[in-house]
């Protein structure tokens, strides 16, 4: 059973700085792609980064130069990096695991962006 297990969600004020981090059980050859979703209430789980094991790298145009993606293949470990945060990106934080076998889920961690 592969686990995802995440970390770095608080609350934090505007233009402040948050660090999320998602380890993995699964093994390091069946990795394609590691990445985080956002999910607001009542909106749809939207894709905030992501970066394949070739470490190609995809962002949402809303972080662009705000938002930093990397991973630690020793690790087995993706990390987001997320630099002037604003009240708009708050939610509850996703992360997503592609293999060869398939897709699998963390269990979310919140973001509040609030003074």
């Amino acid at each position: 059973q592969v686990q995802l297990v995440e970390s770095g969600g608080g609350l934090v004020q505007p233009g402040g700085s948050l660090r999320l981090s998602c380890a993995t059980s699964a093994s390091i050859w069946n990795i394609r792609e590691m990445g985080w979703y956002h999910q607001a209430p009542g909106k749809q789980r939207e894709l905030v980064a992501s970066i394949t094991h070739g470490g190609s790298t995809n962002y949402a145009d809303s972080v662009k130069g705000r938002f930093t993606i990397s991973r630690d293949n020793a690790e087995k470990s993706v990390y987001l990096q997320m630099n002037s945060l604003k009240p708009e990106d708050t939610s509850v934080y996703y992360c997503h695991l592609r293999t060869i076998t398939g897709d699998y889920w963390g269990q979310g961690t919140p973001v509040t962006v609030s003074s």
